[in-house]
């Protein structure tokens, strides 16, 4: 199980574990806590300006949240219908239905009551700070935790990760290939350490089926570049997950992981 704030968050982080589990026989299920309403309109019409319906994004999001998932051969997702936030500061964090304001307690139960329908081994979200500060990514974090707590189902629970040496190492292959260096910026605190990843997964097989469930979140300009990047890059990008683990409870797991169920089968 992966929880996520958004419709397109499960692509990049979690996209290939989900492929390669499913194929492997493994029953997955995606929680998507929001309908994205904070997102892109048609014609990259921003939050805020003329044109902008909300309704008609959420539907938008939804009906590509389908197809990605679609693609990833998810065979589970269940929709939590909270508001999206927006990013941090943004008007969106003032509306009261908006899902970084809901009481962790009363999403957290509805949350928990599927692990207990699921009883997933393993479940993965975002580290404390969501990754990148976004609100609903904080929400998805805090909730999570608070579900897995309460519940004591899942023998496992991972953050998505992104090693901080990585970026460095795709940004100078980047720049070999002549990408623009502003096209190259991520704030400082981005990412973390590789000492600190407890698992690499190699989902290299299924790259091009993530690259479809990226195409499939169209009207996000979000993956745009990483669509527009050689081959080569993509690659690197997309072949493998990294995540750190936080809870264990299967005796005998190792320190360094390959696989999120090791010690489970």
């Amino acid at each position: 199980m992966a929880v996520h704030a958004h419709p397109d968050d499960e692509v990049l982080g979690t996209g290939g574990i989900f492929a390669r589990y499913a194929e492997e026989g493994v029953r997955t299920v995606l929680v998507t806590c929001t309908n994205g309403e904070q997102g892109d309109a048609p014609g990259g019409v921003k939050p805020g300006e003329p044109g902008h319906d909300e309704a008609a994004v959420s539907a938008l999001r939804l009906e590509e949240l389908r197809a990605s998932v679609a693609h990833l051969g998810i065979e589970h997702v269940e929709l939590l219908g909270y508001r999206d936030s927006g990013m941090d500061g943004w008007d969106g964090n003032k509306a009261e239905d908006a899902f970084a304001n809901v009481p962790v307690e009363r999403a957290a139960a509805r949350l928990a009551e599927l692990m207990k329908h699921y009883r997933p081994q393993v479940v993965v979200t975002y580290d404390e700070n969501g990754g990148y500060g976004h609100p609903d990514h904080i929400q998805a974090h805090r909730i999570a935790m608070a579900a897995t707590e309460a519940c004591k189902i899942p023998a496992k629970l991972y953050y998505t990760a992104v090693p901080r040496e990585g970026i460095a190492e795709l940004f100078e292959l980047l720049r070999a290939a002549g990408v623009p260096s502003e096209e190259l910026e991520l704030p400082d605190d981005f990412g973390v350490p590789r000492e600190q990843i407890t698992a690499m997964i190699d989902v290299a097989p299924y790259v091009e089926r993530k690259r479809k469930a990226l195409e499939a979140h169209a009207s996000q300009g979000d993956s745009i570049f990483m669509l527009r990047m050689p081959p080569e890059a993509q690659q690197q990008v997309l072949g493998t997950e990294a995540f750190i683990r936080v809870i264990n409870h299967v005796p005998g797991a190792a320190d360094q992981e390959d696989d999120l169920f090791d010690g489970l089968r």
